[in-house]
């Protein structure tokens, strides 16, 4: 049982739940009837929003807890739900992942309408999809049986049957993988379907299909869920696949208790048959929807803000939000060109290093790149300098040995715990026995990361003992809770040791600290997008890494492969007149209104010019009844406050400001940058 259950908040007012949010987020919470649709800009609180306004719903009498089903992509998201929920005094709201939703239904329903118990499923396609290959006599290696999963997985999710996939892959101008032709990949797909047949299993994807299947036949089954469930929420629309889409018009049954939120510009796992068309279509099949827009971004700096926006901004990014800046001006993002991809691991274990020696905790310091093969020159860099990591997607925290057998000692020990020892002292002593230490060893690698993970588990008994109330303290055996419930969550407890991840694998997580790295052509976009559909989409995936940042941000490339080699390769498209010493910022975005050229930012700017111009800005959001980012933008604001121009040659200078803007504000902005000055 997690301790927030008894937290001191477990009583919170709904007066009190809409206080905590900002006006457009409130906006959020008020809208209890569907259909909603929530557009939310990354590090805007969408997980805060539509959280206060499941608990708002429930504490204000209009929801049910056990009536609301909220649906996700992670087990991660959909434990942080649950657990912000609980903070804000709210139980029996179900928060799941699409795919857990519906095994939990699909194994009720499954002995009633099928009989007995239903078929094991198959954690892995691979094995299956080799004996299919081997039937229609395909030749496979590792790599082919792989792509062809994923193919096999991208039919499914797009409700493409074998008999349809030639037509549906040419329609959707999809290559087929490894080399095979559609009209192979299609009889695969068949006898994919037969060996699962005869060997009693089914897949993940079968899960959601069954389970739609099975409440569009049976009209009892139908009735119960819609009955039970009356209000959904679907977070991170823009993934959301047909087969999703169909198993979530099953679920609703033509009601309109919808509330959807998601961002196109996030849209990255088109791939695997995801689409934003729902989300973008959604105010076409919902004419009387509700859109809410949240552009203020409260995690990131400034200088980050604006970046990630120009970056969209010259893609003519479909849908694409204007962020706004809410946090105080930070530094200036480095853009770094090294020599050879092994300067660019050592440049950047080593500019990791000093930000651990500044302070920062490695666990906020992340390194992301396009494909999991760079990986490994990170890997080794940072061992060399000292520096811990973990790689995302490795295995995972709890299906580690040492875990697993720490979790088994204090479940022991929860049974003859001393009431009268804390409880993070007892599960020190606890861990000791499992080879945890204060000191962290000196050697790396399985020593080192075995430490980390014990280390991890002293962390989270350290939160749990300070968010239990005074009147009743943490247990071991609350500890044991916990750890059960973050288990069935795979929500896992910060490891400290810098992140090293895909930009894919990235997605939903921040850091204070970002290393973009590999940022070239062929890398970024990747070589294999040769679409303007694909090449859109590796646009998105850089905002995504972009927007990972909260205050560091670094972006860098390699010009040669090899030390010594050839320097041929170019900074990624995505970046033309963004990078500093641009050819292409002189040419174009680097001439201002009169020719001059743009001004260089160092980000330090005066903060008492930069309050004063925010506080002219609301002033006149308010009398022309606009947002205030439509007089001027954060970002803009930061460039004079930094620059401190004096006349209106100078303030042509700042990007953002034109030749409308000086017309309407510039004699007002000189005089408060005078006054400053004065």
């Amino acid at each position: 049982m997690s301790t927030a259950t008894n937290s001191p908040n477990a009583l919170v007012h709904p007066d009190a739940i809409l206080d905590a949010l900002d006006p457009e987020q409130r906006d959020v919470a008020l809208a209890l009837a569907g259909p909603v649709c929530v557009l939310a800009g990354a590090g805007t609180g969408k997980t805060r929003a539509i959280t206060h306004r499941i608990a708002y719903g429930v504490r204000s009498g209009a929801y049910k807890p056990t009536s609301v089903l909220a649906v996700t992509f992670t087990a991660r998201a959909a434990g942080e739900m649950r657990t912000r929920l609980r903070d804000l005094g709210v139980a029996g709201v179900q928060a799941r992942t699409f795919h857990a939703a519906a095994l939990r239904q699909l194994g009720y329903f499954w002995p009633r309408v099928v009989g007995g118990a239903p078929p094991r499923i198959l954690e892995h396609k691979a094995p299956a999809v080799a004996e299919a290959a081997r039937r229609v006599g395909v030749s496979v290696d590792r790599v082919a049986v792989r792509d062809l999963s994923s193919e096999v997985e991208w039919a499914k999710v797009s409700l493409v049957t074998a008999e349809d996939y030639v037509k549906a892959a040419a329609a959707d101008d999809r290559p087929a993988p490894s080399g095979y032709d559609h009209q192979t990949v299609a009889r695969l797909i068949t006898a994919y379907e037969d060996v699962k047949t005869e060997r009693g299993v089914i897949d993940f994807e079968d899960v959601l299909l069954m389970l739609a299947d099975m409440l569009n036949s049976h009209k009892q089954v139908a009735d119960e869920v819609r009955s039970q469930y009356r209000h959904f929420l679907v977070d991170e629309y823009q993934d959301v696949s047909p087969l999703q889409q169909f198993l979530l018009d099953q679920w609703l049954g033509g009601r309109k208790e919808l509330c959807v939120v998601g961002d196109p510009s996030q849209t990255i796992y088109s791939f695997t048959g995801a689409t934003p068309h729902y989300l973008l279509d959604f105010t076409r099949t919902y004419t009387d929807a509700q859109v809410v827009r949240l552009v203020r971004d409260y995690r990131s700096t400034p200088q980050v803000v604006h970046l990630a926006n120009q970056v969209l901004r010259r893609g003519r990014v479909p849908g694409a939000l204007e962020l706004v800046a809410q946090r105080p001006s930070g530094p200036p993002i480095s853009f770094t060109t090294y020599d050879d991809d092994d300067a660019e691991a050592a440049g950047i274990a080593a500019r990791a290093g000093r930000l651990v020696a500044s302070g920062v905790r490695p666990s906020e310091i992340a390194v992301l790149y396009r494909t999991n093969a760079q990986s490994a020159a990170f890997e080794s860099a940072l061992a060399d300098a000292g520096v811990s990591y973990l790689v995302r997607g490795g295995e995972r925290f709890f299906q580690r040995k040492e875990v697993r057998d720490a979790i088994v000692l204090l479940r022991g020990a929860a049974r003859s715990a001393d009431p009268d020892q804390p409880m993070p002292e007892q599960v020190r002593d606890v861990l000791t026995t499992a080879g945890w230490s204060e000191q962290p060893p000196a050697a790396r690698g399985a020593t080192r990361e075995r430490w980390e993970a014990m280390q991890a588990l002293v962390g989270l008994a350290d939160d749990v003992a300070a968010a239990a109330p005074a009147d009743s303290p943490a247990t071991v055996a609350t500890l044991v809770g916990e750890l059960e419930e973050r288990a069935s969550a795979q929500h896992a407890p910060t490891v400290e040791g810098v992140t090293l991840a895909s930009l894919h694998a990235a997605k939903g997580l921040e850091w204070d600290a970002v290393f973009l790295a590999g940022v070239s052509e062929g890398l970024m976009p990747i070589s294999f997008a040769e679409t303007d559909e694909a090449v859109a989409e590796e646009r998105r995936l850089l905002y995504v890494g972009v927007t990972r940042a909260r205050e560091h941000l670094e972006l860098s490339f390699a010009r040669s492969r090899n030390p010594g080699g050839r320097a041929t390769r170019k900074r990624t498209r995505f970046l033309d007149g963004l990078w500093p010493d641009d050819p292409a910022d002189r040419r174009g975005r680097g001439r201002g209104a009169r020719g001059q050229a743009r001004q260089q930012l160092t980000g330090e700017h005066d903060v008492a010019l930069f309050d004063a111009l925010r506080e002219w800005r609301l002033s006149v959001a308010r009398e022309t009844d606009k947002p205030a980012f439509t007089v001027l933008g954060d970002a803009t604001l930061a460039a004079i406050a930094e620059l401190k121009p004096t006349s209106v040659a100078q303030l042509a200078r700042v990007n953002g400001v034109g030749p409308a803007k000086i017309d309407r504000y510039g004699q007002t902005i000189l005089a408060i940058v005078s006054d400053s000055i004065d």
